[in-house]
């Protein structure tokens, strides 16, 4: 099940985001520049990236590889945002290198799109 949430930022972003975990591996190197491959999900999602549960210590402009389990699709991605960290995990922001807002293969509202008060 999906949730959407708006707050004020939200009509400076180029694309709605959703709360959805979706099954993902990232891959590429850690920190330490050894090879990593870590099964994963989403926590929001959005046509031109996600934020994503982690284990893995990524460094900020990184670029990972974010594959997408259900569809088999990958997508080369740059870490762009770190949030909080919890019980040894780390929510992770991802922007696609190139946009494809049918990577997570569900439909997105429209930007104009609004939930009722």
């Amino acid at each position: 099940m999906s949730t959407h949430f708006a707050s004020p930022e939200a009509a400076k972003r180029r694309s709605e985001r959703l709360l959805l975990q979706i099954p993902v591996v990232v891959y590429g190197k850690s920190t330490a520049h050894e090879p990593f491959r870590e099964r994963t999900h989403t926590l929001v999602v959005n046509a031109h990236g996600a934020l994503i549960a982690m284990t893995t210590p990524v460094a900020m402009q990184q670029v990972v590889a974010v594959e997408n389990v259900a569809t088999g699709t990958e997508r080369e991605s740059r870490v762009v945002f770190f949030g909080g960290k919890k019980d040894g995990v780390t929510s992770i922001g991802v922007e696609f290198i190139a946009p494809d807002p049918g990577f997570w293969n569900i439909e997105f509202p429209p930007v104009s799109w609004r939930p009722e008060d």
